[in-house]
């Protein structure tokens, strides 16, 4: 520790790092007139506005409107001399990433809380040394606390990876040109979604994947379906497939050596993306020093309100094993604010929807039929193919279905999937019937405006077979 005579600055709240869950509860409690100061080393808002959730998107759509060019013709459509300008789209992804820090930037203001720009290390219980961005240090010593300090790509010990200098979702997110033929380790979320993007864009693109299906905890349908994806694109797609060493340089050359079903296989590409995982923000950061403790995979310790093992200090997002999305992030927030509060809110038995950005898109809400089967509930499946949505036909996006599942006995909604164009949105009235503890009747039987991609609910649940 420095010496600090005058001794650490005083705060009714502190916070490490500015992502989802951490910024909300600065800004509220800073706008009820406690003094609050968040740490923040590089990215003013947490991964999602910089390098994650709304520039992968941003990206996405880009590629999806490329994809209408290159099929121009099916929408009755000339194109003469159509070319990928990546520069153009990477200044388009940080024109929208300016707007959203100029956007925090502008709330850190309104709420009266301290943004100081830093890396933050615990040196005692509550207590953060933050090595200035400017130069220099400062001492913050919070009443309260919150570790909100996120995840990073995980790069796995493999020989030769480190080394190869690969790509992660922030890099690849930077391309300003379009590379010759990425390998991507990994068929997960990043994966997937940015497969299909540079292969719109024009690359050759093979995914290793090391389990013998893509979204393996998924259901084989929508494994399936995505495999059907992929190949539809020109995507290759390698799975069973465990790495074992990699040569070359991302950018210039790689070698990928795997071994699948016993036998050694040798890829080739110009560009590697790592996309196998998160690893946790919380190496190096003093948790010891505050009395926080970690679980075996790095995450931070905390119980159902999101308190950590330290008196006063709570973790959220991504750094406390919540589930990787912003969304999630956000309703820490709200669990963590309930309790300085004196409510009672919890993680136990929280909705987690989730979507998989690709073309078309994979949102889940509920169980799936896996997980169903793997617990022994009992339920009716009702399944209709996306060609069944009359507003699919007229956007020439009709792959994918929709199915949910029932409880036999109480006609409520157990689960819900929907595969298709759109399928972000459609699930939020399914969710909200769930949250409810709607029976699906309701769903049924609501008048949804014609044609939109909702008014494929009353056809899904019409087919659930009537309690007798």
């Amino acid at each position: 520790m420095n010496p600090n005579i005058s001794g650490p600055e005083e705060y009714d709240l502190v916070v490490l790092g500015s992502g989802e869950g951490g910024k909300f509860i600065a800004w509220t409690l800073a706008k009820q007139g406690q003094r609050v100061a968040v740490i923040e080393r590089h990215y003013i808002g947490g991964s999602c506005p910089n390098i994650a959730c709304l520039p992968s998107k941003n990206i996405i759509h880009s590629a999806k409107v490329a994809s209408y060019f290159f099929r121009s013709e099916e929408f009755g459509i000339s194109k003469d001399n159509c070319r990928i300008n990546m520069w153009a789209v990477r200044e388009r992804k940080r024109k929208m990433v300016d707007g959203l820090v100029d956007m925090h930037l502008a709330n850190f203001k309104a709420s009266g809380a301290e943004l100081v720009l830093g890396s933050g290390r615990f040196i005692a219980p509550k207590t953060i040394e933050v090595e200035l961005a400017e130069g220099g240090t400062r001492v913050l010593r919070g009443n309260r606390v919150i570790i909100s300090t996120g995840t990073r790509a995980t790069i796995e010990p493999i020989p030769g990876l480190v080394e190869a200098g690969p790509l992660t979702h922030i890099e690849a997110l930077e391309l300003d040109h379009i590379p010759e033929h990425i390998l991507i380790l990994g068929g997960g979320y990043v994966g997937l979604e940015l497969a299909q993007a540079m292969r719109r864009f024009g690359s050759r693109v093979t995914i290793i994947e090391r389990n013998d299906r893509l979204a393996h905890r998924e259901d084989l349908d929508v494994s399936a379906l995505l495999g059907e994806l992929c190949h539809d694109e020109g995507i290759e797609v390698i799975t069973q497939a465990q790495v074992t060493q990699v040569e070359g340089k991302s950018g210039e050359w790689i070698k990928v050596h795997a071994m699948q079903a016993g036998w050694d296989i040798l890829l080739e590409g110009t560009h590697l993306l790592v996309a196998s995982g998160r690893t946790p923000n919380t190496q190096n950061i003093g948790l010891e020093l505050a009395g926080v403790e970690t679980t075996n995979r790095g995450y931070v310790r905390v119980n159902e309100r999101l308190e950590t093992t330290a008196y006063d200090v709570w973790a959220v997002g991504d750094c406390a094993g919540s589930p990787h999305f912003t969304h999630i992030a956000f309703d820490d927030f709200r669990i963590v604010l309930a309790d300085i509060n004196g409510g009672y809110r919890v993680t136990t038995g929280r909705q987690v929807p989730f979507c998989l950005f690709t073309d078309p898109e994979f949102a889940r809400v509920g169980l799936s039929e896996t997980e169903a089967q793997a617990q022994g509930i009992r339920y009716w499946l009702t399944k209709i193919p996306m060609t069944a949505v009359l507003r699919t036909r007229t956007l020439s996006e009709t792959k994918g279905f929709m199915k949910a599942l029932i409880d036999m006995d109480s006609d409520r909604i157990l689960g819900f999937t929907a595969f298709g164009v759109g399928a972000g949105e459609i699930i939020a009235p399914v969710q909200v019937a769930m949250a409810a503890g709607l029976p699906y009747t309701v769903l049924r039987d609501t008048i949804f405006t014609h044609p939109t991609l909702p008014e494929g609910l009353v056809p899904l649940f019409s087919a659930v077979p009537p309690r007798k």
